[in-house]
C-alpha cells in the first residue's frame, strides 16, 4: 500500500512544471495536464492529479482525453491517507500505439 503523502520531492516538482505550463482551470487545458503528465511521468494516480496537478476531477478530464481518441487504461490502488484510512483510487496509464 502506498500513502499519498509519499510523493517524492522530484516527482512533485514535476508534476508542478506541467501544472505551471498548462495554467488556468478550463476543462481544455485541465485535460492537457493530465495528458502532459501522462506523455512524461505515468503511471498518474488520481490523489496525484487532483493535489500536484491541481485538477478538481481527474475522472472527468480522463474521459475527456478518453473522447478525444487517447486510449487510458485505469487499474486500482488501494492507499491510505493522511488520516490513515484506506481509499481505493485509479491509476491511469496512456496506452501507445495501435489498437
Amino acid at each position: 500500500m502506498t500513502a499519498p503523502h509519499n510523493i517524492t520531492p522530484e516527482r512533485v516538482a514535476a508534476l508542478h512544471a506541467i501544472r505551471d505550463r498548462h495554467r488556468g482551470d478550463a476543462c481544455a487545458t485541465q485535460a492537457a495536464r493530465l495528458l502532459d503528465a501522462l506523455e512524461t511521468l505515468q503511471p498518474i494516480p488520481t490523489y496525484e492529479a487532483s493535489r500536484c496537478l491541481d485538477l478538481y476531477d481527474p475522472r472527468a478530464r480522463k474521459l475527456n482525453l478518453v473522447k478525444a481518441g487517447h486510449r487510458i487504461l485505469t487499474a486500482w490502488r488501494t492507499v491510505h491517507t493522511e488520516s490513515g484510512a484506506p481509499h481505493r483510487v485509479g491509476v491511469y496509464t496512456l496506452i501507445r500505439g495501435e489498437a
